[in-house]
């Protein structure tokens, strides 16, 4: 129900007033902030040794990750940063971009119970997110561990912050993982907390990755087989305490499960929560369906037309402002050709058809933009792939993607986190590597060593849709270094957050063997583009609004984000919305819809501060109106009844396996189609191309289906009589083969027993 305006207990308006500050001088859109300037040292220090290293532990280097939220409800977004082997840190936001190392104070410093320096570590920290998971009003931090792998001991921690009181000056956060249900031991890799069933508390879904066995390489359809350590968790909360109901509400969980990225959205717009989950190797991505009822439906293959093959950092988004949330998934695809040329690809043409013989999805090694289409046919939601279109398929090994408005123009933008210290897929190190004798006598870290360096370039990629109305498929252009975000290096978990709340959204990055990134938006020293902030007050057990969708509509244009705070890689983003409005100074209607339904709706609300909505005073929205019965608009096309009986079937060849060095295959390019005025009677025939050792069919009006293989045919054999034919009879047959009866063989390869075909 639209409402020109919302009572005080509803709504709080909070205007910002700033000066405009100067950028450094820099010029780009964001400057690197010295950590002198910051107070944040933090570094993600890898220390190899020879009982844990990447040839020990495949997932070695994919780094850290990192959490920003308000922990101690000041109105700054603070900061947390997971190590792999040293201590995690908890930095609070003392205002101005200045942070206060509270690690040890929080009671946080167990994080982090050491490491044994040399021989290799017993706490390996992944993923990171911040949830008020008891609903008490104060961001509790979750962080996932390896466990029980090689010399790897941890388990998942989770830290109840205990907020603020008379007695306690500062922050206080108390493990309380196990009274949870909660303290998972396995390869866990990122929590995404999000209300599943709608009974308004948090429930957990756990993202957990795998090492190679004899168990990863099976059939799909083992994928339903449980893992006690790999394999995704669905956790239900039960009033405080977590249930796995993981297999009863269709999650798998088999050993094939690489886990590496997570999203919560609501992809079809029906008010329930989906997921998307990211796999590396052969084993699809699962994207979930919620059902209303406490289940999933895996829907992947039904939903999209080919996937990432290594799919690692994932994000959900509407970026063409359609409505409809679209996703992001990275890869590992070099942008650099040499490197391009000396990476191993995915293999032979036949392990990739082994592996759709197998069940497995159709996946090609590459970013991937999955433009959301809405539903289609039986299903809700269906997605195109336009990465390759979009210009940002490939940003070599890649860590997070995430979309975000940058500049606050009103179109969601792409940032992107990359680099590996050493490249295990190098062509060079492999064929070094698969010498017999080299693997008995190199020691690891001489193995590692002949691995090419990685070192990489973060993305920028600004959404062009701003300067090409009506377009549905986004085009991104490249502005990694006019934007300042081009720095070299290994960087893995990023998030955003307005840092010193001046209305755009500043960037931090969780770094490999390197300091931490803070990088400073400086949107508003440019003094073009407006900004709106909203922050949510949930009811009962979800007080932070985890599940809402915001939607603004300024300038004629509408535009959403969700609150889902875990995406990217392994880390979450701060929990209030940012909307960049671009040159409206005024929003004309902002509508939030909670996670049970209810709504808000304000309008005219001027552009540049802080709106607060509080779920308390929403509101049930009112049925539509019915809709006015009209006619049925007579379609252009109608289906043929009966339809043509003819099914192509397309031979097994591989044409790789006589020309490795084709680019792409000619056997395989499906039947072809000719139409043309057969007989004489004004009605077109069409003939249709069989495969090989598949005869061809030709369909007249009136009469039967005529197939032949023939390379010549007969008066007698033709599917008309010669009287019926045009012109004085039998003469015409020429102007008949020459118009639709003359066709050739298709395929690459020729039989050599037909001699007509092979000159």
């Amino acid at each position: 129900m639209h409402m020109k305006f919302l009572a005080f207990s509803c709504v709080v308006l909070f205007p910002l007033f700033f000066c405009c500050r100067k950028n450094g001088g820099s010029g780009t859109l964001f400057t690197l902030l010295p950590a002198k300037n910051t107070g944040i040292g933090f570094s993600n220090q890898l220390e190899e040794s020879e009982r844990f290293n990447i040839i020990k532990y495949l997932y070695y280097y994919n780094g850290g990750g990192v959490a920003t939220g308000d922990v101690n409800n000041d109105g700054l977004p603070d900061l947390y940063f997971t190590a792999n082997q040293g201590p995690d840190k908890l930095y609070l936001n003392k205002g101005h971009l200045h942070f206060e190392d509270i690690t040890g104070q929080a009671g946080l410093s167990v994080a982090a119970p050491g490491s044994e320096t040399g021989t290799g570590t017993t706490h390996w920290k992944t993923g990171v997110t911040m949830a008020d998971v008891n609903g008490d009003g104060w961001l509790d931090i979750y962080v996932c561990e390896i466990g029980h792998y090689k010399s790897v001991s941890g388990r998942n921690r989770l830290f109840i912050n205990n907020g603020i009181t008379g007695q306690r000056a500062g922050v206080n956060f108390t493990e309380r993982a196990e009274s949870f249900g909660l303290d998972f031991k396995g390869f866990s890799q990122q929590a995404a907390f999000f209300d599943y069933d709608r009974d308004g508390d948090l429930d957990l879904y756990l993202l957990n990755n795998a090492v190679h066995s004899s168990e990863s390489f099976v059939p799909a359809t083992q994928r339903t087989q449980r893992d006690s350590l790999s394999g995704d968790r669905l956790y239900r909360n039960d009033g405080g305490h977590f249930t796995d109901v993981s297999a009863a509400a269709g999650i798998f969980g088999g050993s094939m499960g690489y886990g590496l990225g997570v999203v919560v959205s609501d992809l079809n717009s029906d008010g329930w929560p989906d997921i998307y989950a990211t796999n590396d190797f052969h084993e699809n991505d699962y994207l979930y369906r919620n059902n209303h009822d406490g289940t999933f439906t895996e829907s992947i293959a039904a939903a999209t037309g080919h996937n990432s093959t290594f799919s690692m950092g994932v994000d959900a988004a509407d970026c063409n402002n359609d409505g409809l949330p679209d996703l992001l998934t990275l890869d590992m695809q070099p942008a650099d050709e040499s490197v391009l040329k000396m990476t191993a690809g995915t293999g032979p043409y036949n392990l990739y058809r082994m592996k759709l013989d197998y069940g497995y999805h159709f996946q090609y090694s590459r970013n991937m933009l999955q433009v959301n289409c809405g539903p289609s046919g039986e299903s809700p939601f269906t997605f195109l792939e336009t990465g390759q279109m979009a210009g940002i398929a490939a940003t070599d090994w890649s860590w997070s993607g995430l979309f975000a408005d940058l500049d606050n123009d009103g179109w969601k933008d792409v940032f992107i986190t990359n680099g590996i210290p050493h490249r295990p897929n190098d062509l060079d190190y492999l064929k070094y590597a698969s010498d017999a004798e080299v693997q008995r006598t190199v020691p690891d870290d001489e193995l590692t060593s002949k691995m090419a360096a990685g070192i990489a370039p973060n993305y920028a990629f600004r959404n062009q849709l701003e300067d090409s109305p009506g377009e549905r498929f986004p085009i991104f252009k490249n502005v990694s270094k006019e934007w300042g975000l081009d720095l070299k290096g290994y960087s893995n978990g990023a998030a955003y957050a307005d840092l010193d709340n001046d209305g755009d959204l500043d960037l931090v990055v969780n770094n490999l063997n390197a300091p931490a990134s803070i990088y400073r938006n400086n949107s508003e020293a440019f003094g073009v583009n407006n900004f709106l902030k909203i922050k949510l007050e949930g009811e009962g057990m979800n007080r932070f609004g985890i599940g809402a969708r915001v939607t603004i509509v300024s300038a004629g244009m509408a535009q959403s984000l969700e609150l889902f705070p875990t995406r990217g890689w392994l880390s979450s983003v701060d929990y209030v919305l940012n909307f960049g409005t671009g040159v409206a100074a005024t929003v004309d209607e902002i509508t939030v819809r909670w996670p049970d339904g209810r709504q808000q709706v304000l309008s005219n609300i001027p552009a540049n501060q802080t709106l607060t909505f509080r779920q308390s005073g929403s509101q049930h929205p009112s049925p539509p109106a019915p809709q006015s019965q009209t006619s049925p608009q007579t379609p252009n096309f109608k289906s043929l009844v009966p339809k043509p009986q003819f099914l192509h079937i397309e031979n097994r060849f591989t044409d790789f396996n006589i020309e490795p060095l084709m680019p792409y295959q000619l056997s395989t390019q499906g039947p072809k189609l000719a139409v043309a005025g057969v007989n004489g009677d004004g009605a077109a025939g069409f003939y249709l191309c069989g495969a090989k050792g598949q005869a061809g069919q030709l369909f007249l009006a009136g009469i039967e289906p005529f197939a032949s293989d023939e390379v010549t045919m007969p008066l007698d054999h033709l599917p008309v009589p010669p009287d019926r034919l045009p012109g004085d009879g039998p003469p015409a047959c020429c102007r008949l083969f020459n118009m639709l009866v003359c066709f050739m063989a298709g395929g690459n390869m020729a039989d050599p027993a037909n001699l007509a075909l092979a000159r």
